[in-house]
């Protein structure tokens, strides 16, 4: 044991009773040996504690440490004391320190403890156990990728659904391809199987064996026969009820572990919850959770636009527009091709298209006022300010791919129309326009319809049928004859085709119209803007409050997906329509009903 340092200056007398207090704390060997094993401690201790006081002496300190009295005794008679050895103080300095280290206060273990629940906590944190997620037959049918849109958590699939999986493969339906590509995706992964012993399958699959790498759980399968007794109200020979029971029996048989239930019916999931287990709906497939906070590609300028903006403002004329580069806190919140605009009274109102963003620069170019009858399209000019931005983005070459939204009687087919006779006609920018939509029924179906494609099509392309009329009947100088000769013209320059025979089409420089385009999935839509070739513009159609397709809501529509994916890109454009300009009654009807 190292000896402490010898004192440098000379300490104060101690009193006899001190002398006595030490030759009774260590009368044997016995009691030396506890000291033995803290007095490293004690003395850094004694070193720490004598370090901040520049008065007294190491020593003095050290012995006044030890006890209140002490102090005031040595303070109180100061006198030249006797020489000590070094041997003789040093068992003076143990057993100060003694007590605070054998036995701590009740302080220092309520310190002790609380700081170590949180260590505790976090380590218990940072190693949760993941999530096991039996997923019911129809997320798979839904969506064929489910299986690896969960992340670190585990995938479990009871026998069950992979029963009603292989009774739904036959059939070229969407259901039947989607059944098919699950069942491939699960024979890949059981491919990386050393060994088809049930052990090695209890473990899991990775779900990254196959190329997924944002999946990082594990897949499992029902290896076992589940024997959970439902309630008597649920038949056992149903196949929902069967898979509450394996939900039910995980739950039992891994309590650490959170066990969920996810499915996309909703009767399946109210019966999970009436039963006390965990169920949720698939939501990875949905743009949005809420359509409100859908791009709407409009955006008002603050009133102190020009105030804030106008000393570091650039401005041009090229070709009747004008151009403004500026700069500031409202370049963040702008995105390529957005439309602005700033109406204040007594003031010329702005309207403009955000049209690059470089940095912390923006440049924002003047719109063509459609609302004055000289630049009307067709006969058709534009009533208020949001048809007027959709009139310039189905005007305008460089923008490839442009999404109308909005309730009925906005013009959204009507300005479609026009603009894209104007360019095919009037400009010859493309060769001929193509209308498609998807066939889902209001009602029941009629059935099959005679005739060709075209004429197959037909009844369901009434909206296009008003509309030429009323495009029509603008040119009245013509004479009977003359609209005849029109709608000919016209007829014969628009195609109809139908949604089923687009897969592996080019549309080389055509006007594409995609009307009722909120009844698409995003497979579909895909498929459809994927047929564009070179010089052809592509324009989605629709209202998203008026979905026909079954298990398709406004956050999972292939119209939302379409929109929210492609809001920014410098050759695409969307407007969200919101006054009605048919008729009174339309209006009054969109609103109350």
């Amino acid at each position: 044991m190292p000896l402490p340092k010898p004192p440098t200056k000379r300490a104060a007398r101690l009193e006899p009773t001190a002398f006595a207090n030490t030759l009774a704390v260590s009368p044997s060997n016995k009691a030396e040996t506890p000291i033995a094993k803290t007095s490293s401690r004690s003395l850094a201790a004694a070193k720490l504690s004598a370090a901040p006081t520049a008065a007294p002496a190491p020593a003095t300190a050290t012995v006044s440490g030890r006890s209140p009295a002490a102090k005031t005794r040595s303070a109180a008679k100061p006198a030249a004391a006797p020489t000590l050895p070094v041997d003789a103080l040093a068992p003076t300095i143990y057993p100060a320190d003694k007590p605070k280290t054998s036995k701590p206060t009740p302080e220092s273990a309520s310190k002790t403890s609380s700081a170590a629940k949180p260590a505790k906590t976090s380590k218990k944190a940072g190693s949760a156990a993941p999530k096991l997620f039996v997923l019911d037959t129809n997320v798979l049918m839904h969506d064929p990728m489910s299986l690896f849109r969960f992340e670190e958590h585990d995938i479990y699939l009871p026998m069950i659904t992979l029963e009603e999986l292989d009774g739904h493969k036959k059939g070229m339906t969407e259901v039947a391809r989607n059944v098919r590509q699950v069942s491939r995706e699960l024979d890949n992964l059981a491919g990386g199987l050393k060994s088809s012993g049930i052990e090695e399958m209890a473990k899991g699959l990775p779900l990254d064996h196959t190329g997924h790498r944002e999946a990082g759980g594990k897949l499992f399968f029902q290896t076992q026969l589940i024997d959970t007794p439902l309630p008597a109200g649920l038949p056992q020979g149903k196949a929902d009820n069967q898979i509450l029971a394996v939900v039910q029996a995980l739950k039992i048989q891994q309590p650490e572990r959170e066990v969920v239930l996810v499915s996309k019916d909703i009767n399946m999931r109210i019966k999970a919850r009436a039963l006390g287990l965990p169920a949720e709906d698939y939501r990875n497939d949905k743009t949005l959770e809420d359509s409100d906070l859908l791009y709407t590609g409009v955006q008002a300028l603050p009133a102190d636009f020009w105030e804030r903006h106008g000393k570091t403002m650039e401005s041009w004329q090229q070709g009747g527009l004008t151009y403004y580069r500026i700069s500031g806190p409202l370049v963040p919140s702008l995105l390529v091709n957005e439309l602005v605009y700033l109406e204040a009274p007594g003031a010329v109102p702005l309207y403009a298209k955000v049209l690059e963003i470089t940095g912390k620069t923006a440049v924002l170019r003047t719109l063509k006022d459609y609302g004055n009858q000289k630049h009307s399209v067709w006969g058709v000019t534009a009533r208020n300010r949001e048809q007027n931005f959709a009139l310039n983005l189905l005007l305008d070459p460089d923008c490839d791919f442009v999404t109308l939204t909005g309730t009925a009687g906005t013009g959204k087919t009507l300005m479609t129309l026009a603009a894209g006779l104007s360019q095919v006609l009037d400009e010859r920018r493309y060769s001929e326009i193509i209308v498609t939509r998807v066939t889902v029924p209001v009602g029941e179906d009629i059935g099959f319809l005679p005739g060709t494609e075209e004429e197959k099509m037909s009844p369901w392309m009434g909206a296009l049928d008003d509309n030429l009329e009323v495009l029509a009947r603008g040119d009245s100088a013509a004479g009977e004859w003359g609209r005849a000769a029109t709608n000919d013209l016209v007829r014969s320059k628009i195609k109809i085709k139908s949604l089923n025979f687009m897969r592996g089409r080019t549309f080389l420089n055509k006007f594409v119209i995609i009307d009722e385009a909120q009844n698409l999935t995003p497979k579909q839509m895909k498929t459809l803007i994927t047929r564009a070739g070179p010089g052809t513009k592509i324009v989605c159609l629709g209202n998203l409050a008026q979905i026909d397709t079954p298990y398709l809501t406004e956050g999972s529509s292939g119209l939302t997906y379409a929109v929210d994916r492609f809001k920014g890109w410098a050759h695409s454009g969307h407007v969200t329509l919101a006054r009605g300009e048919r008729s009174r009654l339309a209006d009054f009807a969109s609103e109350v009903l």
